[in-house]
């Protein structure tokens, strides 16, 4: 069974069981400022999970797009990606464990048609110390379902991950139970770390056993499930909230959540028992594609193919949801994406616009599973074009400067005194960094920083930089290689840095002051309309307890007095204390009805509406999911106003504007 045939199955699957099939949310989320990407199949929902009812019910089922930009850098192996699909099931209240587990065990088995005999689970071990019991309820049910297929499933407690691979797994054994957090879900991760109030739960994972896979050492002695070495693979993991951090220790929830969430690429690796994910339906075409278009064959340039097939398929979709390659925030991500996919085609001589070949080839993969993919195809085909010749351009300029690097200062002789000052040398000849003393001067040479600078500068490819550097006589440090991976990882530290704690489940970003610029955001938009028309539309917001940003359709900058006119309507707004409230809806009659919501967003049958105003002076309606203030009033407390204080491009025929309360 294909990738594609498995979410469509998937979803029949759960639909019959009484599951809603709800759309995927952008791979941009909306007025939340904690994340850049959508990371999970279970961020959209997780309001839903931690109390609020959702409007299509109490079971629910997608297939959500992911991507998680920290993994960039791992693409290239067997079965990583930045861009992936999660296949999920939720019950918000209703199901639990003995209905949940043997319908995986079903959809598994019976749909997907995998091996039993291929199949191992994971269970949690408790918590003495909290007084969380060993979650042994699951594993007697998975017991059972083994059972049901003539299959003896031996328990085994394993402990830690460290204890495991000191241990590893014994024959017979197919159910293991994990310490912490390789079978414990909170949203900051750690039992330990969880606040009082905090909802969390154990978790039980099912991993695929790779026979063809043979143990890497260098992820320890043994092997076993939660092992990196790429033998087992997990294909689900079935998270059963049912416990809240008391103040007197853990207490069980009022009712229990459940969470599902199966990677779908995995489980296609899985539905043909073969490790390579990129050999999949969904992948492997794009892989055919760029050895028509190279000459060259995926087993002799695997990881050049691998990550272009990666990156162009994330740039896609990105585009798809309205980004554009920018060198801030989520679209520098995207030209980040886009440029190393450019460079990895390097190796294979593909040298001249082949995204305008290779993109449609992964658009036709989803259109009919992904409406929205065949809408924007040629707005998408045209994005990533325009960013591969601006990048080509770029990489013009990088050998340009390399070859300035090496004509310059190749050659100085002793005698020229004012060079040895200029480059910070004594008089007694005693080298800086980047350059060599010698009895006839003083060379330049190519250091592991150079090239990085290169690299990340002008996105000269490391191998390019050697390259011309030997045919331009250059001498390269011999420690290039290290020193250039020093800088590697010190900005891979820094862009970690600067995104700590970002995503710590979505609700980040409620506080007061969210609430008050996510209102204003509202009141702007309002305001905007009402001076340029109801073809003005959001096309992206980002709010921040500090200010908000909004970007929005006009082909030309505003002028001083239009920015004034928006300001005195939304203070206006502001001053008239106008109540907001939100009322569920069914989707065509809230449309009907005028409610408007962000470009390019999609909805399920059922949406939630706010608005601002009395029935008679509605100056804002909009299908949104909060945080809002009660009344617009609360903007103006401790006596402050609404200011717009920059007003941009964003980028072609899309400005932005940044306003503050103050």
């Amino acid at each position: 069974m294909d990738a594609q045939k498995i979410r469509q199955k998937y979803l029949e699957f759960f639909e019959a069981r009484g599951h809603k099939v709800i759309p995927r949310a952008r791979l941009v989320p909306d007025n939340d400022p904690t994340t850049l990407f959508t990371g999970s199949g279970m961020q959209p929902l997780l309001p839903y999970l931690l109390g609020e009812e959702h409007p299509d019910g109490k079971r629910l089922v997608d297939s959500q797009t992911c991507l998680r930009a920290q993994d960039i850098e791992e693409v290239g192996d067997n079965r990583h990606d930045t861009f992936f699909e999660m296949l999920g099931n939720w019950s918000l209240g209703d199901y639990f464990k003995d209905e949940q587990l043997p319908w995986i065990f079903e959809f598994y088995t019976k749909v997907v048609g995998l091996d039993p005999n291929k199949l191992y689970v994971t269970c949690f071990l408790g918590d003495e110390a909290r007084n969380i019991p060993k979650d042994s309820e699951s594993a007697g049910i998975w017991e059972k379902l083994f059972a049901s297929k003539n299959i003896k499933a031996e328990q085994a407690d394993l402990g830690t991950e460290q204890q495991a691979a000191e241990r590893g797994i014994r024959s017979g054994e197919r159910i293991f139970f994990y310490a912490g957090k390789p079978n414990w879900w909170c949203r900051n991760g750690k039992i330990e770390d969880m606040p009082i109030g905090e909802p969390g739960g154990p978790s039980t994972e099912v991993f695929y056993k790779f026979d063809g896979v043979s143990h890497d050492t260098a992820y320890g002695p043994n092997c076993h499930p939660n092992c990196d070495c790429g033998q087992f693979v997990e294909i689900g993991n079935n998270v059963l909230m049912q416990y809240k951090h008391g103040k007197n220790g853990f207490e069980p929830l009022p009712k229990n959540n459940i969470d599902f969430g199966g990677g779908l690429e995995r489980i296609a690796m899985a539905a043909i028992d073969n490790p390579d994910v990129f050999k999949i339906s969904l992948l492997w075409p794009i892989v055919e594609e760029l050895e028509k278009l190279s000459g060259k064959k995926y087993e002799s340039h695997t990881e050049s193919m691998r990550v272009i097939v990666d990156h162009l398929r994330a740039a896609t979709f990105l585009a798809v949801d309205g980004v554009v390659p920018s060198n801030k925030t989520q679209g520098y991500v995207m030209r980040r994406l886009v440029r190393r996919a450019i460079r990895f085609a390097f190796d294979l001589g593909v040298e001249q616009n082949f995204l305008e070949q290779v993109v449609p080839v992964i658009a036709d993969l989803y259109h009919e599973d992904f409406p929205e993919v065949a809408e924007k195809r040629n707005e998408v085909i045209a994005v990533l074009a325009k960013e591969e010749k601006v990048f080509r351009q770029t990489l013009r300029k990088g050998l340009k400067i390399l070859v300035e690097m090496s004509r310059q200062n190749r050659y100085l002789p002793q005698k020229e005194g004012k060079y040895y000052e200029k480059l910070g040398l004594t008089k007694e000849g005693v080298p800086i960094s980047g350059y060599e003393m010698s009895a006839n001067g003083v060379s330049n040479i190519l250091t592991g920083k150079d090239i990085f600078i290169l690299y990340d500068t002008y996105g000269f490819p490391p191998e390019l930089s050697v390259e011309e550097a030997f045919k331009q006589a250059i001498t390269i440090t011999a420690d290039w290689k290290e020193s250039f991976d020093t800088e590697m990882m010190e900005q891979r530290i820094r862009s970690q840095t600067a995104t700590k704690g970002v995503f710590k489940g979505g609700l980040g970003g409620q506080t007061e002051m969210h609430k008050k610029y996510h209102t204003a955001t509202h009141l702007l938009q309002s305001a905007l309309r009402q001076i340029y028309g109801n073809e003005l539309r959001q096309h992206g917001s980002n709010i921040t307890e500090e200010r908000l940003r909004f970007d929005f359709n006009l082909k030309r900058k505003m002028t001083p007095e239009e920015i004034k006119q928006a300001e005195d309507l939304v203070n206006d707004w502001i001053k008239e204390d106008l109540p907001v409230k939100f009322t569920e809806y069914p989707t065509q009659q809230a449309l009907d009805m005028g409610a408007i919501g962000p470009f390019g967003e999609r909805y399920g049958d059922t949406v939630k509406v706010y608005q601002m105003g009395p029935d008679d002076h509605i100056v804002s309606l909009e299908i949104c999911g909060g945080p809002h203030v009660d009344h617009t009033g609360q903007l103006a407390e401790g006596g402050k106003i609404f200011k717009i204080t920059k007003e941009e491009s964003s980028s072609a025929g899309i400005r932005r504007i940044k306003a503050v309360l103050q």
